[in-house]
């Protein structure tokens, strides 16, 4: 008879298309499975993400019917379903490892919330009636949490200053990037700026672009921008009105093996958000010895350090002028990119597991 544990993962959110927080219960959960953790894991999965290869997940999976992507079926499955599952399965505890989560469990609920954006940053949400919902869900999801993890001090800060969270009950756990391949500095890099992410305007895209306009023709790099979504890339009528057809292009969604060739040619990667939750792209870069070029903003500099060329996202001129840099010195590029690797080997999945596992084991024996 299995005497260990059951902690439930709601993985309702999971559907292929969401990024960094998909990323973080991907590696988070492949690390628990390379370890004793004395617990038994069972995940919820959407409908879409039934669909994937989640056999990095270290335990049983039940595919549900429930859509990840239609907005109102998923909302009343974080609410309700995730509870109902858990109480059907037994379990002694349930992990949310992406911002929501049920209203009420029978038994407790660890939540990993990313970041404060719907309440920090309302007015870049790109579905303005989706936005109070949200906040609401994410509020009764924290009401029901008997603790919660997140990614970066200023997230913390910012739970308990829009929920009220208590900070005892908040536990700082940064992600982590896996260790690339790193190409050495040299002819076989282009000059050619990287950068990856959704098109929400909080990304700030339209800036990068239009700072691009700025630098001299003669030293301009290319800039390959990859993510987005179905249908026309939103952007595209910027890089025509800024005039930079020849030198932007925009990839859209690319695979992993995509995305690591970019970075070996690349130069440099350009990160020019005007909010995050964490910065996980910036790591990425960084392990891979990527030079990285990003915002002046107090969350990246807990991940980036000293290791990135900083400038001010609300100044065209200065992300200008971080462009040019990294386009003309190659000195600096091979400094960043040593400085990268150093600072991306201070952080690991393992820490994440290890430390989120604490966090696990420390609610179960508060329940006993």
């Amino acid at each position: 008879m299995n005497d260990r544990p059951r902690v439930l993962v709601d993985m309702l959110s999971y559907t292929g298309t969401k990024g960094g927080m998909e990323t973080y219960t991907r590696e988070l959960y492949r690390q628990l499975g390379k370890m004793d953790t004395g617990l038994e894991f069972v995940a919820l999965a959407s409908r879409e993400g039934g669909e994937l290869d989640l056999s990095w997940f270290p335990g049983e999976v039940i595919r549900s019917r429930i859509s990840g992507e239609n907005r109102f079926v998923w909302a009343l499955g974080e609410l309700f379903a995730s509870s109902w599952f858990a109480r059907r399965r037994r379990a002694d505890l349930v992990h949310c490892p992406a911002t929501l989560g049920p209203m009420r469990t029978s038994m407790p609920c660890v939540l990993t919330i990313h970041d404060m954006l719907y309440f920090s940053h309302p007015e870049f949400m790109v579905t303005p009636l989706y936005t109070r919902p949200v906040m609401w869900m994410e509020r009764r999801a924290a009401a029901n949490a008997a603790q919660v993890i997140t990614d970066s001090q200023v997230s913390a800060d910012e739970i308990h200053k829009y929920l009220g969270y208590p900070r005892e009950q908040l536990h700082v756990v940064p992600l982590a990037a896996n260790p690339g391949s790193p190409q050495p500095f040299g002819d076989a890099r282009e000059r050619l700026i990287l950068a990856s992410g959704q098109r929400r305007p909080y990304k700030n895209w339209e800036g990068l672009i239009r700072a691009l306009a700025l630098v001299d023709e003669q030293v301009r790099p290319r800039l390959v921008i990859t993510g987005g979504g179905a249908g026309e890339d939103p952007l595209r009528p910027v890089v025509e009105e800024a005039g930079m057809a020849p030198w932007v292009e925009l990839r859209g969604w690319v695979t992993d093996e995509e995305l690591d060739d970019l970075r070996r040619r690349a130069s440099a990667m350009a990160f020019p958000t005007l909010a995050e939750g964490f910065g996980l792209p910036v790591l990425e870069a960084m392990a891979q010895g990527l030079p990285v070029i990003a915002s002046d903003l107090p969350v990246l500099h807990e991940v980036g350090g000293d290791a990135a060329l900083w400038f001010d996202p609300h100044d065209l001129h200065s992300m200008a002028a971080a462009i040019e840099s990294v386009a003309t010195r190659p000195d600096l590029l091979a400094e960043l990119a040593e400085a990268g690797r150093a600072q991306a080997a201070l952080f690991s999945w393992e820490r994440v597991a290890r430390e989120t596992l604490a966090v696990f084991h420390g609610v179960l024996s508060d329940a006993r």
